[in-house]
């Protein structure tokens, strides 16, 4: 099977890795002189082959973006240049992106993240960015306040499902394991850093809703909103088999960026003002 989902190097597969790593690597979700993810990880983070990620690698060398080391992993040299009328998920117009709004948020004394989205693998690799920057000693918080509401466990989701038969587990059981390997990632993460920062705290509540988009609350000023795009794919479940699957892609969408300001009328602060609000009504309501 491996052989078979090698063919998508030169394709739409091999573009769509190729293209967030470009993407993370400008947004400096991969800083300069940071290692990457190893090439396993990166394979089933974009459900690829890694003869895939192997030769996005290898592109990305050969434009001089990393430096690759047989035993030591590839390594971030240079920050490709990026239009500021770009926008895709991370990446917004004038140069603002979501690595840069999280660096800028975890600069704070007190950081507070809200976070509604069917997975955590977005925001676990911001995150290592960010507490490598902690435990490297560039940034110091004080506290670090996570709200993290993801769908309920039991929650049957549209996505990803069969085209040939929509009620087929299997590709439910897979994206289960994913996202609680992601959610496991980022609780891990803050156990890392109790030993750096004084108060850390992350909190994880299971809603009944599916998530149409990404919604970031960052220390109640910014939020963005990043929708998810639905795509036809093949994906290969625990068996080997390859089955074609409508999925939805959580990167590469466009992403809405509103920051709260002084004045409270303003569309940008109404816009922040409300969507923290549904955020805080919905986690309240789990609560009981």
């Amino acid at each position: 099977m491996d052989a078979q989902r090698s063919g998508d190097s030169g394709g739409r597969e091999f573009q769509r890795v190729s293209e967030e790593l470009r993407a993370r690597i400008a947004d400096g979700t991969y800083p300069l002189n940071l290692l990457l993810p190893s090439q396993r990880d990166l394979a089933a983070e974009f459900d690829v082959s890694r003869d895939t990620v192997q030769k996005v690698l290898k592109e990305l060398a050969q434009h001089g973006l990393i430096e690759s080391r047989q035993g030591s992993g590839s390594r971030v040299l240079r920050v490709p240049r990026t239009q500021p009328s770009v926008v895709a998920d991370g990446r917004l117009r004038g140069g603002r992106t979501l690595g840069s709004l999280l660096g800028e948020a975890f600069e704070r004394a007190e950081v507070t993240l809200d976070v509604f989205s069917l997975t955590s693998e977005s925001l676990a690799a911001h995150l290592m960015v960010q507490a490598e920057r902690i435990i490297g000693g560039f940034i110091a918080p004080e506290s670090i306040a996570l709200r993290l509401i993801l769908p309920s466990v039991d929650l049957v989701l549209p996505y990803p499902r069969s085209e040939a038969d929509p009620d087929d587990p299997r590709l439910r059981d897979r994206f289960r394991r994913i996202a609680d390997r992601s959610t496991d990632t980022v609780s891990g993460l803050f156990r890392d850093l109790e030993e750096y920062v004084p108060s850390v705290g992350i909190a994880v509540r299971r809603a009944p809703l599916t998530p149409t988009c990404k919604l970031y609350l960052l220390n109640g000023a910014h939020a963005l909103l990043a929708p998810y795009e639905v795509i036809e794919r093949d994906i290969t479940v625990e068996s080997g088999e390859s089955i074609r699957a409508l999925d939805v892609l959580g990167f590469g969408a466009p992403l809405a960026h509103h920051v709260r300001n002084a004045d409270p009328d303003s569309p940008d602060t109404l816009f922040v003002d409300s969507w923290q609000r549904w955020f805080d009504s919905v986690w309240n309501r789990l609560a009981r």
